[in-house]
Parts: C-alpha cells; structure tokens; sequence
C-alpha cells in the first residue's frame, strides 16, 4: 500500500470541528478505496487525553509529530471540498520541501497539484 498524508480541515467552531472531523474519516475511506494507507495526524493527536489544539504549544507539537511522520510518506494527499486551512498549508509546504509529491482531490474527483502525482 502506498503511504500517504491526508490534509484536510480541522480547527473552527465546534459545529464545524464535528463537520470537519466527517469529512476528515470519509478522506480516510476514500484512501483506503484507492488501496493507500493515509494518516491524519489531525484525527488522532487531539484527542482528549492525547493533546488539546485549543493549546498553542500542543497544536504545535501535533503538526510537527504529524509531519515527522510524513518523512515516511509517498505522498502527500489535499483534501480540498472544505477549503485549505493554514493547518493544511504548513503540510503542503513541508511536503513541497521535502520533493514528496502533492495531491489536490475532491471526494468527487482527484485534481493534480504541481504536476505531481
């Protein structure tokens, strides 16, 4: 399977944290259907007793304990329907740094971002 990265919206109010958390499992299934393993380090770091994002320096440490573990991805998937967070931008920056390759997709469709694939 190949490894890949999800991004996708987390942070808002709380009816859109719920929305954004929906949306954010159907990514995952949506992986899963094209035979990859992804992870959204957004899904399981905040967690209650794991880290709180309303704390900056635990958001901080989630980002980064999400993108250390994007070293091991092939790529790096852009789940774009709810919009790109600056949470999501950080990611695509990190994946752009590193030369691995990003993916802009749509539960509707996959839409190439950079040329890469």
């Amino acid at each position: 399977m190949r490894r890949v990265v999800v991004e996708s919206p987390f942070a808002g109010n709380i009816i859109q944290r719920w929305l954004n958390r929906r949306y954010a499992r159907r990514c995952l299934r949506d992986c899963l259907q094209r035979g990859e393993a992804g992870f959204a380090s957004h899904l399981i770091y905040p967690q209650r007793g794991v880290l709180r994002d309303g704390i900056a320096h635990e958001r901080d440490l989630g980002i980064r304990a999400g993108l250390e573990w994007g070293t091991q991805a092939h790529a790096t998937v852009v789940y774009i329907d709810r919009g790109i967070s600056a949470g999501m931008r950080r990611g695509i920056e990190a994946a752009e740094k590193a030369g691995r390759p990003v993916e802009r997709r749509s539960l509707r469709g996959a839409i190439a971002l950079g040329g890469a694939k």
